[in-house]
């Protein structure tokens, strides 16, 4: 493990390596922190890691507030409520430990502290971004528990407006966190069944990155990379939770999907996000299931450079069909479901499906620019399982 110990400056300052977390204390004084707001999920929230870190932030002298109350697709009053903790505990700094539904939340919270708008006033759209007062953003150190979203590398949050039942995208460069703590320890708890699915939430952002139709070489060469990280080391996460090689490893392939992305998205997450808002699913999950639709929909605009890929990750079968075979065969050896049906999603809505997947911000991404009745048919492909 000592060859899996390193520092990056990239795309954020990074530690990665077993045991990263016993760093945590000095990295708050670095930024400045004396009273840091620890925000997580409620599941971690009530497990032992969580106060070992609160308790090693009091034996440094610094006031480690908690903040817990999130969902699994965070809302806007899970942000609100955190910044009421936020400033009734006069914090000073937020440390966001958790998958990527903590992470968001936290990096929200950490924006709204000191702002006098509407969340939804920062909606990834236009110039919003330019409407936050960067004076009132805090300071994040980000300390993933999942190998999933990459949120520790991203300059946006994704939370859902419950009102309107859609996901939205609130962004500001300053969200990208101020330092990150990579530790694998704090993931080999994790279940299988999460560490495939936080794991495929990963390749579909290095996929859906490496096949968006703008130019980006360097997002492309982090992308084909984190796919090749993904094939190598999460079956093996999977299969051996204690395996802390693969931990470390999908731990990258996490942060470069998340850094590859910057290139775009697509349809893959065009439909997940719709399905977050609308059924609270399992955001990487969803991404799982949808992927070979996607890929087969897209066939026409991406073949060249799939095979490309394949040539890369050595598959024995270097043909698109091959790539889509490969996908079908980590789902099936990850426990992935192949519809959406089994999950316990049907068609009954598949036309506003359609009709939020065409105008999410990652359909821009998306190889070929599919209209609404396609979504909804790709959509409902998915829920029956007819690839």
């Amino acid at each position: 493990m000592s060859d899996l110990t390193a520092s990056w400056n990239y795309p954020n300052a990074i530690s990665v390596g077993k045991g990263r977390i016993q760093t945590l204390p000095a990295t708050c004084k670095q930024l400045g922190m004396q009273s840091p707001l620890l925000i997580t999920d409620p599941g971690l929230a009530a497990l032992p890691v969580i106060q070992e870190t609160i308790d090693r932030c009091a034996a440094a002298d610094l006031r480690c507030g908690l903040f817990s109350e999130i969902q699994s697709n965070p809302t806007g009053r899970n942000v609100s409520d955190g910044v009421n903790a936020y400033r009734a505990g006069n914090h000073d700094g937020v440390i966001a430990m958790g998958g990527g539904s903590a992470l968001d939340a936290a990096k929200a919270v950490a924006l709204m502290g000191g702002q006098n708008r509407p969340l939804w006033d920062f909606e990834d759209s236009n110039d919003n971004w330019m409407r936050v007062s960067e004076a009132g953003m805090a300071a994040v150190i980000a300390i993933p528990t999942t190998a999933g979203t990459g949120s520790e590398a991203g300059r946006a949050a994704v939370i859902t407006d419950t009102e309107h039942q859609i996901k939205r995208i609130i962004f500001h460069p300053k969200m990208l966190p101020e330092r990150v703590i990579l530790d694998p320890e704090l993931t080999v708890s994790l279940p299988a069944q999460f560490t495939a699915a936080t794991g495929m939430d990963a390749l579909s952002h290095n996929l859906e990155a490496f096949c968006a139709p703008f130019y980006h070489p360097m997002a492309d060469g982090i992308a084909m990379e984190g796919i090749r990280l993904v094939k190598d080391y999460l079956p093996r996460a999977y299969a051996q939770g204690q395996d802390l090689e693969a931990r470390t490893q999908m731990l990258a392939a996490s942060l470069m999907g998340a850094t590859a992305f910057q290139k775009g998205l697509g349809g893959m997450h065009a439909i997940a996000h719709s399905l977050g808002a609308l059924y609270n699913a399992h955001h990487g999950l969803l991404n799982a299931i949808l992927m070979p639709y996607i890929l087969k929909a897209n066939r026409t605009a991406i073949e060249i450079r799939i095979e490309h890929l394949s040539r890369y990750l050595m598959l024995s079968d270097t043909s698109f069909d091959g790539f889509l075979n490969w996908i079908l065969e980590i789902r099936s050896q990850l426990g992935i479901q192949h519809s959406l049906s089994a999950i316990g999603i049907d068609t009954a809505q598949a036309e506003r499906v359609g009709a939020m997947a065409a105008v999410d911000s990652a359909a821009g991404g998306n190889p070929v620019a599919f209209s609404a009745q396609r979504y909804a048919a790709i959509f409902t492909d998915a829920v029956n399982g007819a690839l």
